[in-house]
Order: structure tokens, then sequence, then C-alpha cells
């Protein structure tokens, strides 16, 4: 059977947490491989919702194997704090069922601060970042500077990494006007906190290269979207991992031949939260009244998403740079009751139509889109769960979504509920 890779396909917040689950029924391994806890995945269980960040969203799911793959950058606390919190909702976690990379780099308190300071000096032109060090946690995994969580089990190295760490940091924070990190509270920190992180830490790429051996069901989880990767989103309105699905397999370590089908994840219109651009944002009625009926505020920060219409020329273009091979359409209830529906077919830039969305910051904040205006449903179709129940008019709309993006409609998603799913075609099947 194929392993999955599930990816954003828009700026995130596609619906990958009730996808994950759904699909994680078929699937025996569930792997986490970027990001960090600025991610947030809503799943919504028979009636209950559970809002993850670092959690994979096989956790939900009895009997599954979850993993927090290398790709990740971990706040300890957070994580604690996580487990702690879906325990408390029924959820039981122990290192039976959730493994942590050994070679995970991790988030201290110092990336979060410097994450925040750096945001407010940047003022209008911030980035939007949701201020949690992710940014500054991959830097210094990139220098060579990151303490990892297998540095955890070995406390008599603690001390000259945590200087050599500081040496960097304490001269940015005397740069920015910001106190420096004393040594050895940080020190102490690390120390009270390894023997509760250390139990999940394993090396998950041999846990991995054993499950596909013996023919486990790998499902790879991604967090944000294509759209926010570090070399192929908007930048520098971007996160500081890769997005991708190439990420699969270099953030769990495992070969890339090991990933079979590539699911991206795409709402029925778009979303997208902080700074960049943003072509077919509705700054009107239509853009609060789709934020509103879809309750479009950030699980991990609150804030309210930026809306406006399905944009058929970035998901074609993360389509074809992620090697998507069917997408899950989320959300199309939504959609429900609107006297007419807009899809960006195309760009218009200085006079000409281009049909991807520029490299360069300036063209993308000048491309306009070049719409087809479809007829709307008085229908609904909350809670569809077969086309049969689908009005025509929505039907002929993800047709013609599928035509513009040059890909399958592999599932739909109709509501939160983790039941209101139509699969068109199993992404597990070879």
């Amino acid at each position: 059977m194929a392993n999955v890779a599930v990816v954003g396909a828009q700026w995130g917040d596609e619906g990958k947490g009730k996808i994950v689950d759904w699909l994680s029924e078929r699937a025996d391994v569930v792997v986490r491989f970027q990001g960090g806890h600025n991610a947030g995945h809503t799943l919504v269980i028979d009636g209950k919702t559970y809002k993850l960040s670092l959690l994979p969203s096989g956790v939900a799911r009895a009997g599954k194997l979850s993993i927090i793959g290398n790709g990740v950058v971990v706040d300890p606390w957070a994580l604690l704090k996580e487990i702690e919190t879906v325990k408390a909702q029924g959820i039981e976690i122990t290192n039976t069922n959730l493994c942590l990379a050994d070679n995970a780099a991790l988030i201290l308190p110092l990336h979060g601060e410097l994450d925040r300071l750096r945001e407010r000096m940047r003022g209008e032109g911030k980035i939007g970042t949701t201020g949690r060090g992710i940014g500054p946690a991959y830097e210094d995994k990139v220098a060579r500077r990151a303490i990892r969580v297998a540095d955890l089990a070995d406390p008599d190295a603690l001390p000259a990494l945590i200087a050599e760490l500081l040496v960097h940091h304490n001269a940015l924070r005397r740069g920015l006007g910001a106190t420096e990190v004393e040594a050895r509270a940080l020190e102490a920190a690390l120390r009270e906190i390894a023997p509760r992180i250390l139990p999940f830490a394993t090396n998950v790429w041999a846990r991995l290269d054993d499950a596909r051996r013996r023919g486990r069901r790998i499902l790879f989880e991604g967090a944000q979207g294509a759209m926010l990767d570090n070399d192929h989103g908007t930048y520098p309105y971007v996160t500081s991992s890769n997005t991708v699905a190439a990420q699969a397999a270099v953030g769990s370590g495992m070969g890339p031949g090991a990933i079979g089908f590539v699911l991206g994840i795409t709402k029925a219109y778009t979303t997208r939260v902080g700074g960049g651009p943003f072509p077919t944002e509705l700054d009107d009625e239509i853009g609060r009244s789709l934020g509103e009926k879809g309750k479009e505020f950030g699980t991990v920060t609150g804030r309210p998403r930026r809306c406006g219409w399905f944009d058929a020329v970035l998901v074609r273009q993360a389509i074809r740079v992620n090697g998507i091979d069917g997408i899950a359409l989320t959300k199309l209830d939504v959609l429900d009751g609107f006297a007419e529906i807009k899809v960006c077919a195309g760009y218009a830039l200085g006079g000409e139509t281009v049909d991807h969305l520029p490299a360069g910051r300036a063209a993308q904040a000048a491309v306009t889109p070049i719409y087809e205006t479809f007829p709307g449903w008085t229908e609904s179709t909350k809670g569809a769960r077969s086309w049969a129940e689908l009005p025509a008019t929505a039907i002929k709309y993800i047709r013609r979504i599928e035509e513009l993006i040059g890909a399958p409609v592999t599932l739909l998603s109709t509501s939160p509920e983790r039941a209101d799913t139509i699969m068109v075609a199993d992404p597990f099947a070879d």
C-alpha cells in the first residue's frame, strides 16, 4: 500500500488536521515532519474539539503510532503542556504511542523572546510571525549551534553548548537593548525538563524504516501550506521551514521513494494569516461573511484570517511544486447561500496575463486576479457524505476547479466533523 504525504496547498489553515485524522484510520503511523508549535490543527470528533500544535493528528486514534520528526523544532515545555491538555480530554499519551526524534532541534525561551523583539522592531513591516521562536530556532539549527533533544541526555555537555549558543544570542540581545540570558538559569531549566522529555526520544528514522519494511502504512503530516514555504512561498512572508511534500522525506529521515501519494489540502475559498500578498483577498462584506461562516480564526493565535475567493493559479502552482496527485477540498459548505461565486483563473500584471505567482516582491504585490464567475447554490452541503447529496451547481464548481488546477478531487470535506467526508479515491491504494 502507498504511504501518503499530506500538505497544505494554500497559505495553511486548509483543514489538514481533520483530513489527517480521517486518513489515520487507514494508517499505522502518523509523522509530523516540519514546523513547530506555531501550527494549529483542529479536530472535531463526536462533537468534541481537540486543538493540536505539536502533536500529530493521529494521536486521537487508538492504536496508532505518532511521531514528531527531526524536521520539527520542538519547544519541550509547549509539548508537555499539550500532552497534559489532551490527556485531560481523554487521550492518553505515552512513549508507546508517541515518539520524538532525538535529532530534533529545541526551541528555547530565548528564541521566542528574540522572535517577538524582532517583530516589534519591524513595526509596519512586520512579517506576522506567531512569536513562538520558530524562526530563531531554525536559524540556530542551520548555524550548527542548536541544542537538540539528544543533548538533554548528556548534562555534562550542556554548559559548553549553552555558552556557544549565548555568544551569539547575547550579542544580538545587547544590540536590541534586551537583557542578556543567564547561562545557569537556562541550564537549570533544561536539566529540569530533560527527564520528562527524554522518555519520548528515539531514533525515529530507524522506527520508520522498520515500519516501512514491515509493510506498515505511513502518513506524513505537514504544517502550514505550500505558499508559506521558505523557498517556494511568498517570501519573505513565509514560515522558516520547507512546507512542501519533499520535506516529508527529509524531515522524517526516510528516502523520497517512501512517499507514494501526495495529497494537497485546499479550501473551497482562500485564507491567509499575517502580512504578505493575497491577490484574491476580499476586504468587503463577502470577505467578512466567509470569515464568519468559516470561523476563520487561528487555532494557535486566535487571529482573524484574511479571506478571499479560490485562487486556482496559486493552487495549480502548489500542485506542480509539490507533485500533488490529488486534492482534498475542504469547507465547501461555507459557500452555501452565495448568489454567485468567483474563482481566480489567471493574473493580470503590467498589461499581460500570467499563469503563476511571480517570485519578485513587487510583482507579487501588483498582480490582480482574473475571475471566472459561477452561480451559487441555496441548498445546504453541510454534512453531505456522497456526491448525490450535493447540488448540481456545487458539483459544477468542483469540476471546474479540477480543470483549472490540473488535479482531481480525491476527498471532499463538508463540515469539521470527521465523518462528513466524501472519498472519491483512496490515497492509500496502490
